[in-house]
């Protein structure tokens, strides 16, 4: 089930002895576990009711025997099993090494508990190492097979956010802080923090103690308070460089050398947005939709945003033009590599190329 469905279950419902929490997104994750806490360990009974394990130093099995023995001071405990992945063993098929002593698997001996489970007492297996996509969807399923005791009905997923729901996280928590963000300076708050939900709510949460609610926020605001902002100064010089417009592309270059910003970094950028407009010129896209989805389907998370640059970037230039983009961000990174001492002169020189 998703974050939202378990939230809306604990509330109306008795929590199970057992769930198990899936993926890497933190924010959701977070709201979760604060929502267990309320509802298992209200008040002040959390400080006795509440334990964290964390199987890089503990046992499965050592876990499940503190389950089974019953609090002096409590009769409700909230016990959260942090890397719950390390239980695993290597093969999916125990073998008589990876077994308890008694030969029992510890995959029977989580069925044999959940079957007579100490009342009170809910156990959260937290599994957040690997993501749902690439090389980490397997070892996922993996870890959800050796946990299928608990179910389906017990096991949450957090997922990371898409590019549309992390701007809509971004606006909703903007309201709550009563901050005014909005337009250039929300795209650059969404790429600086790409995206990720916990840096989204802590990055607002400054920003709405450095600026409070009188005024807008502006760009000057967000590179002073949110790391990699500068990025937004990155991505006024590819439109620039989109464009053609040489003015402006030295005119962003200049804010980022005054800024400090490396320029070696910032050049990494428009090679990975060049070739992104490459492929979505060999691929025949011409609209946004069009890009997000084609990205989407060969495994690159891409903002409406990046998409729209991307495609305007595919727009100004030829295929050619494009390649041979391509080819001079090449031999400037050689140059960097080549140790030339003036960076701001290399990166000149690029834009008088790209421009011309």
């Amino acid at each position: 089930m998703s974050p939202e469905q378990f939230l809306v279950k604990i509330a109306k419902q008795t929590p199970l002895p057992a769930y198990l929490f899936l993926g890497q997104e933190s924010y959701q994750r977070k709201l979760c576990r604060e929502a267990l806490l309320s509802r298992v360990l209200p008040g002040d009974a959390r400080v006795e009711g509440f334990t964290q394990v964390d199987l890089d130093g503990s046992t499965l099995s050592e876990v499940l025997d503190d389950a089974r023995s019953l609090s002096l001071f409590t009769s409700e405990r909230l016990i959260w099993i942090a890397s719950a992945e390390l239980a695993l063993p290597r093969r999916l098929t125990a073998t008589a090494e990876e077994t308890g002593e008694d030969g029992k698997s510890f995959e029977s001996e989580l069925g044999a508990y959940l079957k007579a489970p100490t009342p009170g007492v809910v156990l959260v297996f937290e599994c957040s190492r690997y993501d749902f996509v690439g090389d980490d969807k397997a070892k996922l399923e993996r870890a959800e097979k050796f946990y299928s005791d608990i179910g389906a009905a017990a096991t949450v997923e957090f997922r990371h956010f898409t590019p549309e729901s992390s701007r809509h996280l971004a606006q909703e928590l903007s309201r709550k802080a009563g901050l005014k963000l909005s337009g250039a300076e929300l795209v650059a708050l969404l790429e600086a923090t790409a995206g990720d939900a916990g840096r989204l709510a802590s990055e607002i949460e400054k920003l709405a103690l450095f600026v409070g609610q009188d005024r807008l926020v502006t760009m000057d605001d967000v590179r002073a308070l949110v790391p990699n902002a500068a990025q937004a100064t990155i991505f006024a010089l590819v439109n620039a460089l989109g464009k053609r417009d040489r003015k402006t592309a030295l005119g962003s270059l200049d804010i980022l050398v005054r800024d400090g910003e490396y320029l070696p970094l910032a050049l990494t950028f428009l090679g990975s947005q060049f070739r992104l407009a490459l492929a979505a010129k060999e691929a025949g896209i011409n609209s946004v939709q069009q890009a997000q989805a084609y990205f989407q389907r060969i495994g690159v998370r891409m903002w409406r945003d990046r998409a729209e640059q991307v495609v305007a970037t595919a727009s100004a230039f030829s295929r050619e033009g494009l390649a041979g983009a391509v080819e001079l961000l090449y031999e400037t990174d050689k140059k960097f590599r080549e140790g030339y001492k003036d960076d701001q002169l290399i990166m000149e020189l690029l834009v008088l190329a790209l421009t011309a």
